[in-house]
């Protein structure tokens, strides 16, 4: 039988909803009556990490928690590990994990949209399914996945799409990644490549914005006087800005402070196609880096990640189009 790692790290599915309807982090934790019923799929053993909400996720706690993982695989001799959190800051974290973690190893984030005591909590039930997922043979080798609703995804591509609905997380253009039954855990496509960075801390400073009809210079200033180390600009449509925002962005990059293009769409990738002031032909020329599809929170936690190692504008550029 596997030996399988549960751990919990806090938010919705480690709540519970009192009796004025606000959902609040409970002391004991209301999965351990789920944890007595997976003695059927895997050896389960539980650590108790976080109990934390998601928004109070920070990339240094999920640094230390990758670290964690390191640790208990090696002492536990683990299969697999699965890792409970809220979803708000779900694919951050397991993205970030995906990014340090250099391993086969399966492991698995889920969490919960609804408490533990509401009408269809459905946290038992992707836990249960997340076991299955990491217990699994053809789970090994497919980097950190995300398992909610009897979906698995890839880190890379998942996101958060809706605030409430058991649903909410999808995979924008390339859908999930594999499907839980109850006959069984089954992968039907894979990651083409995967990428691992030797990063033990993250020092440097990245902001993101979004643009907006009529945005101009002083917003990117203002976030330049606060000593960023790069700057991750989700951008319209293919991949271009407000034309007022070109020169503070130039400024940027000519002090070496590194800008990574990503597009505020829900799908497609940022290309170097209008050539007009403030389109992504001009960005590209000017040094802006392109991204491969990454959305804005993720593309921040990557330059974070690769500005450890270098700051050499074609290393970053070679980086972001993996």
């Amino acid at each position: 039988m596997k030996k399988i790692l549960v751990l919990h790290t806090g938010g919705t599915i480690a709540m519970q909803e009192n009796e004025q309807g606000a959902v609040q982090p409970n002391v004991i934790n209301p999965l351990y009556s789920t944890i007595e019923s997976l003695s059927s799929i895997a050896s389960v053993i539980v650590d108790d990490y976080l109990n934390i909400p998601s928004p109070h996720m920070t990339p240094a706690l999920m640094v230390d928690l990758a670290e964690r993982l390191k640790e208990r695989a090696k002492i536990d001799q683990l299969d697999g590990i699965v890792v409970t959190h809220g979803t708000d800051t779900l694919e951050e974290t397991a993205y970030l994990l995906d990014l340090l973690l250099d391993w086969d190893i399966p492991v698995v984030i889920t969490g919960a949209m609804r408490s533990s005591n509401e009408l269809g909590a459905d946290g038992p039930h992707n836990l249960i399914s997340a076991v299955r997922v990491a217990a699994s043979d053809s789970a090994c080798g497919k980097g950190v996945l995300v398992a909610l609703n009897d979906e698995i995804h890839t880190a890379k591509n998942v996101t958060k799409t809706h605030s409430s609905n058991i649903a909410t997380f999808q995979s924008p253009q390339y859908g999930p990644i594999g499907i839980v039954t109850k006959r069984g855990v089954f992968f039907h496509h894979t990651l083409s490549d995967r990428e691992c960075h030797p990063v033990k801390s993250l020092t440097k400073k990245v902001a993101l914005l979004k643009t907006y009809a009529g945005m101009d210079h002083t917003i990117i200033e203002a976030v330049a006087e606060t000593k960023i180390d790069g700057l991750v600009i989700e951008a319209f449509g293919q991949g271009n800005v407000p034309p007022l925002v070109m020169d503070a962005l130039t400024k940027l990059i000519d002090a070496n402070i590194p800008v990574v293009l990503v597009s505020r769409c829900f799908n497609g990738v940022v290309q170097d196609t209008y050539a007009y002031e403030g389109g992504g032909r001009l960005l590209k020329e000017r040094g802006v880096i392109f991204t491969n599809g990454l959305n804005g929170q993720k593309a921040r936690l990557k330059l974070m990640v690769v500005l450890e190692q270098t700051t050499e504008h074609a290393s970053l550029q070679e980086w972001f189009y993996k």
